[in-house]
């Protein structure tokens, strides 16, 4: 009964007159947009091209002739068959087959006659009759420490340097040259040494880049021979505490030397306009003007009680007439009798001491 009884009150309260009109219901207060969220910066991923990869160096020869063909057949027979022995997993064999890392490329000999080079990877040999060397073909760095120089100007240095080495030719580095690395470290020394006895101590701590340029060139010049670049730099220049002091003189003096000389230009430059407003103010009305602003000035002191002022008649005539120039104008004639007048010239004076 009571289940009953709820869900007739239920009906109940959902009854509604069909006469009513019916009221709809308020629509759902929307939801104030979301802002849209920040843009992120994203990274984009760009796959290796073929051209940024390691260049490919393999090649193959055509095969050595060998005069001796039964030594030489019985030779890569028994490899081959050591060889296969040595891929077989736990046999105490060697392994014909050897890897080449990358950045590296695989010099190949079949005795002692080079004929195949490989990319990196994994290349198999004849373990008789066959020899690998690999060559590192990525840019290698050397330092080049404490090298004792004598400059042009007898100033005794000691240089240290930086060497940028890369293959580009791995055949000529691995067979024209019997220790590559040593030969290029070595050439690089004798070549700094050489270049900075050329040259003053002053152009050597100046023209550091353009002599790194200049050894850089005598060098590639040579190792190019063997298949390598070269790339030189001048790291740091010691020099001994007698010839940092007078160093120090020197571009101290060579400062002094330099002010000096600017600051004569502008004494020059001062003469110059000094002249020129001299020339400026030598005419009557701009010397009546600075008479004016003096007196402007000094009466606006506050123990200022009389002022005298030594000025000459014809400027006090030129004054007057300024300050009065109608009447002047207007009457002429009676100006120039009162010029001539001792009489007029006082009256004047007291005019000018009244105001």
């Amino acid at each position: 009964m009571a289940a009953e009884d709820i869900n007739d009150a239920e009906v109940h309260d959902t009854h509604f007159d069909a006469d009513e009109p019916v009221k709809p219901s308020p629509a759902p207060a929307t939801a104030p947009a979301s802002s849209s969220p920040p843009k992120r910066h994203t990274v984009s991923v760009q796959p290796l091209q073929k051209d940024q990869m390691q260049p490919s160096y393999a090649q193959t020869l055509e095969v050595p002739r060998n005069e001796h063909s039964g030594y030489g057949s019985f030779i890569n027979g028994l490899g081959s068959c050591v060889g296969f022995l040595g891929a077989i997993p736990c046999c105490p064999c060697p392994n014909p087959f050897k890897e080449v890392d990358q950045g590296s490329v695989g010099l190949v000999s079949r005795f002692g006659a080079f004929y195949k080079s490989v990319d990196p990877g994994l290349v198999k040999i004849n373990l008789c009759s066959e020899d690998l060397q690999t060559v590192s073909v990525r840019t290698q760095l050397a330092n080049i420490k404490d090298q004792v120089a004598i400059t042009k100007d007898n100033v005794t240095v000691r240089v240290d340097g930086v060497v940028y080495y890369s293959v580009h030719n791995p055949y000529k580095a691995a067979y024209a040259v019997e220790d590559m690395r040593s030969s290029v470290i070595e050439r690089s020394q004798i070549t700094l040494r050489s270049v900075l006895g050329s040259r003053t101590l002053q152009s050597l701590i100046q023209d550091r880049e353009q002599i790194s340029r200049d050894i850089e060139e005598i060098v590639t010049s040579i190792t190019q021979e063997w298949g390598v670049l070269v790339s030189i730099s001048i790291r740091d220049v010691h020099l001994s505490e007698s010839d940092q002091v007078a160093l120090a003189a020197s571009a101290r003096a060579t400062r002094q030397a330099e002010a000096k000389v600017v600051a004569a230009k502008g004494e020059v430059s001062a003469a110059k306009l000094m002249k020129q407003t001299a020339e400026l103010l030598a005419t009557p009305a701009a010397m009546s003007i600075r008479h004016l602003d003096a007196l402007q000035n000094m009466a606006k002191t506050s123990n200022a009680k009389t002022i005298f002022v030594p000025m000459s008649i014809d400027g006090v005539q030129s004054l007057s007439q300024g300050m009065g120039g109608g009447n002047a104008v207007a009457g002429g004639s009676s100006t120039t009798r009162d010029q001539d007048d001792p009489a007029a010239r006082t009256a004047q004076l007291h005019a000018l001491e009244g105001m």
